[in-house]
């Protein structure tokens, strides 16, 4: 594998990149653990950028700027535009399904990759990674814009046709705490439609589900 994520593979311990590319659905030393550990270096990456390239940001803006550049929406976007899809690891069922682009299969992916470029080769040098590969995102970043999360719109949408809003449901919690996840149910009575995902978060697990609804209602 000459380049990940556009740029060259210099990885030392090559293992980690190939656990970085390996799903769940293959083995159980999988990438979960190096997407937790990525989705913490981005989410710091992208806040000093934010806080040194916007003096005069309030914190609240800033943090929605972050969440828009950190979603798994981008980040599926970032996999796609680097042909990541196409390097993954995924066991049949994950294949069949089409599980190579997925934006959540891509987004985590992304993560994990991040978090084996930090353990491969620390801080500095992962954060140098993360701005090279996203700075078309990050430079496209716009204060006056305000993207609204999954969650949101779902619920905007459903308010705007009269509904009621979704009912999120914690199905499980699996795992010791250092690699806990949750299953999180999103249902819409209305529209007799529901949605389950399993994330490290219940917060992510919520946004998934939220977002698995808007792409059934047909809602990009």
């Amino acid at each position: 594998m000459k380049k990940i994520l556009g740029y060259p593979n210099t990885f030392f311990q090559k293992e980690l990149l190939a656990q970085a590319l390996t799903h769940r659905s293959v083995t159980k030393k999988n990438n979960e653990r190096l997407e937790f550990l990525g989705d913490s270096i981005l989410n710091s990456t992208t806040a000093i950028w934010l806080y040194q390239r916007y003096k005069n940001i309030s914190e609240g803006k800033l943090s929605r700027m972050r969440s828009t550049l950190v979603k798994g929406e981008t980040l599926a976007e970032v996999a796609r535009f680097y042909g990541l899809g196409e390097q993954l690891n995924l066991g049949i069922g994950e294949l069949k399904s089409g599980g190579f682009n997925r934006a959540s299969v891509l987004a985590d992916a992304v993560e994990a990759v991040f978090g084996a470029v930090f353990i491969d080769k620390g801080f500095d040098e992962t954060q140098e990674f993360i701005l090279k590969v996203m700075h078309d995102w990050f430079e496209k970043s716009d204060p006056s814009i305000t993207d609204k999360d999954s969650k949101t719109r779902l619920q905007e949408y459903l308010q705007k046709n009269s509904m009621q809003i979704p009912l999120y449901t914690l199905i499980s919690e699996k795992g010791k705490d250092h690699k806990k996840t949750f299953e999180v149910q999103c249902e819409v009575k209305e529209l007799n439609l529901s949605s389950k995902a399993e994330k490290r978060s219940r917060k992510k697990a919520e946004q998934e589900s939220a977002q698995l609804i808007l792409e059934k209602i047909g809602i990009s």
